[in-house]
């Protein structure tokens, strides 16, 4: 009898073209020798809100082990837009915590041939988003020069060119490039005419306002060209932070009649910085964490998403609100699950 032999039993190697985003915690062993527990719950906060940004940008988590995340993307897009959004909304959860206590991860992206095992990927496309990511500051992206071609004239970003880097283990150089002000903004556009299930849950930082279209759009970066450094690629301009004062806005969130419950409202809350509106709070069950983010305009025009989260950190829902934010009181109306209204009316706590 002929003995089965070893690939009859292993699973098959096929190869495809995909974009990979590799990260990383910067600074991790030190954070875990001062003090375990606490970054390990940090570190797990962080990481619900990296997979389920992973998620609505119609991408996939493949690997986890430790501090490093692996995710794959069909489109170089969609995983430079994922990154920037993580890179804003752990932004801001970090500037709740002391600087020696925050954990940042550093991503890479590269879009490159790979070799599917199963649910895993491998191969040099997976490597290079690695050496990527060990290049790119705490809070910052790095890209391969394939995706930078992708990405290039689709996405309002600055980029810097750091040039042919070479990385241990991978036997080419490789183009590089790092995302203008992602370590300090990490914000970018997202189109308004995304479909509900493709919304981010966090958005952008600064508000760019464009008087002659009379509409408004993310921006997360600045003019970056000196005389005697790298040549930037910029598309855009700074933004202008709305006229209405930054601070905490509470206040009841009221849904309207549903199939299978009456009218309710409950109090909530979220805080306003430089045109950006974050929030978030335990849900009823079966829903653990609700998410609040929103963009208000200099003439205070407001969109709001919603959106809750399971234990298993599949998304429950996405609520969708406009309103105005005048004289301190925020006022937004919108629509929840299977069109039931939703109604929020805050004001600023003094």
């Amino acid at each position: 009898m002929t003995e089965p032999s070893d690939s009859a039993s292993s699973p098959a190697l096929v190869r495809k073209l995909a974009t990979i985003l590799s990260a990383d915690v910067a600074g991790y062993s030190r954070l875990m020798a001062e003090d375990e527990e606490q970054t390990l719950i940090t570190f797990r906060a962080h990481s619900a809100v990296f997979e389920t940004l992973v998620v609505q940008h119609r991408g996939r988590v493949f690997n986890r082990a430790g501090d490093a995340i692996l995710a794959e993307f069909d489109s170089a897009v969609e995983a430079v837009r994922c990154a920037t959004d993580i890179q804003a909304a752990l932004q801001t959860r970090n500037a709740a915590l002391p600087e020696n206590r925050q954990v940042q991860f550093r991503i890479g992206i590269n879009l490159g041939d790979v070799l599917r095992q199963g649910d895993d990927l491998l191969g040099d496309g997976v490597n290079v988003a690695a050496r990527l990511q060990s290049a790119a500051a705490p809070g910052g992206i790095c890209l391969s020069g394939s995706v930078y071609d992708q990405i290039l004239n689709k996405l309002s970003l600055s980029f810097k060119p750091l040039g042919e880097m070479s990385f241990k283990n991978i036997p080419h150089p490789i183009r590089t490039f790092s995302v203008v002000g992602a370590a300090n903004k990490g914000t970018l556009p997202t189109p308004r005419t995304r479909s509900k299930s493709g919304r981010m849950a966090v958005v952008a930082a600064v508000l760019l306002v464009v008087a002659a279209g009379g509409y408004w759009a993310w921006s997360q970066h600045r003019v970056a060209t000196t005389a005697d450094g790298p040549a930037t690629t910029t598309t855009t301009v700074a933004a202008t932070a709305p006229a209405e004062p930054d601070g905490l806005y509470a206040g009841p969130i009221c849904l309207g009649q549903g199939a299978d419950e009456g009218p309710r409202c409950f109090r909530a809350e979220a805080t306003l910085a430089k045109g950006h509106l974050d929030g978030q709070w335990k849900g009823r069950e079966p829903i653990a964490t609700v998410f609040l983010s929103g963009i208000i305009s200099s003439t205070g025009d407001t969109q709001i998403d919603m959106h809750g989260v399971k234990d298993d950190g599949s998304r429950a829902f996405t609520a969708s609100l406009q309103g105005k934010l005048a004289d301190g009181k925020l006022d937004a109306n919108g629509t929840f699950v299977s069109g039931r209204t939703i109604s929020l009316n805050w004001t600023r706590q003094n």
